[in-house]
């Protein structure tokens, strides 16, 4: 069966409260990055401003962010970025009453009825996910040629060799368009490759290897050494893992800094807004996000992504968000964020991935 996208359905401006609803009122912000009293915050769903009698669509949407007209569009930028005189918009209604109005079920999702009472509602590790990895085999299979994947990743990956081969295949077969992490993820692989270990204990058997607790140190400083990450994989001779397949294929990674890092890794940014940037230019394009056992930038990624996408030929689509770990809590952490843009899967990631491999035949 062959992925089809649901269908976006725009509002009815035709409709006669929407026909008479007033234009936006745009406020100039009082100072840099100060927004005016009473400005819009945005949502995850599509948002559309009356200006001029014409019903605009916020560009590039962004939750808990303001709208500021640049005379042609909506930008949504965060508080830091705005200037003191940009426009912004103001009013906290929602259905045409100020010229804002939230479009939250564009995508027609169908939901079936359901008793009032019924086991089994929820998402825990006692669900059956068979269903969700058949979708998504068959998402990826589209996304591949069609849209843009954006991978959260913690370190589990690299702590097993079969989840590291098989997310390497992934990114190898085309199913990895961007990679969002930290300094450990991108050590621990790199650790793998250059050592056979991660944080000292052997990728195949779990076993401490003697004086096991410096090789990830030692990773890092001959990284260093070498000035960068592909001058390292190029001159150790790295063959394998994460990072070699994101080089040998061109796929961008974010690695974001945290207090706690060693080094840490030259590419990763220390400054935390800079790594939101960072963050956030590979999310503006995504069309499908997929967080893996790292919930802290789970929620930093579901914080920056849009149910929705403004396409190139300017259709509109759905933004496809997963958020797959082993505790419960950190699944159904972003659930609450509404069925078009969060779904979660409570499994063992290292397994999680090498089921994926396997359902889409890499391995």
């Amino acid at each position: 069966m062959s992925f089809i996208l649901r269908t976006y359905t725009a509002p009815d401006f035709s409709l006669p409260a929407l026909q008479a609803a007033p234009d936006v009122t745009l406020v100039p912000c009082p100072k840099d990055g100060v927004a005016p009293e009473g400005y819009h915050a945005m949502s995850i769903f599509p948002e559309y401003f009356k200006l001029n009698g014409r019903w605009h669509l916020a560009q590039e949407s962004r939750m808990d962010c303001v709208a500021v007209w640049d005379g042609e569009y909506f930008q949504i930028r965060e508080f830091r970025h705005l200037k003191t005189g940009d426009p912004v918009a103001v009013g906290r209604t929602e259905r045409g009453e100020e010229g804002i109005f939230l479009h939250s079920n564009g995508f027609q999702e169908h939901v079936p009825e359901r008793d009032r009472f019924a086991f089994r509602q929820g998402r825990s590790r006692e669900t059956a996910f068979s269903r969700d990895y058949n979708e998504l085999y068959e998402l990826l299979r589209y996304e591949r040629d069609h849209g843009k994947v954006v991978w959260v990743l913690g370190p589990a990956f690299a702590f097993d060799h079969d989840a590291r081969e098989a997310f390497s295949r992934l990114v190898l077969g085309g199913y990895v368009h961007a990679i969002l992490a930290g300094n450990a993820l991108a050590t621990h692989d790199l650790e793998a490759a250059y050592l056979g270990t991660a944080l000292g204990q052997d990728i195949l058997t779990q076993e401490s290897r003697p004086n096991g607790h410096y090789n990830h140190l030692d990773t890092i400083n001959r990284v260093r050494l070498h000035g960068s990450i592909s001058a390292f994989l190029r001159e150790e001779h790295i063959d394998n893992g994460i990072l070699h397949a994101c080089e040998e294929k061109g796929v961008p990674y974010v690695l974001a800094g945290s207090i706690r890092d060693d080094g840490p890794l030259p590419p990763v940014l220390g400054n935390v807004y800079e790594a939101q940037d960072a963050m956030r230019n590979q999310v503006r394009s995504a069309t499908t996000v997929i967080c893996l056992a790292t919930m802290l930038h789970t929620i930093a990624t579901g914080n920056m992504t849009p149910s929705y996408r403004v396409m190139p030929d300017g259709t509109i689509r759905q933004v496809y968000f997963y958020c797959v770990d082993i505790s419960e809590f950190a699944v159904n952490k972003l659930s609450d964020r509404g069925s078009l843009s969060a779904r979660g899967i409570v499994t063992n990631v290292q397994d999680f991935a090498v089921n994926l491999a396997k359902g889409l035949e890499l391995m």
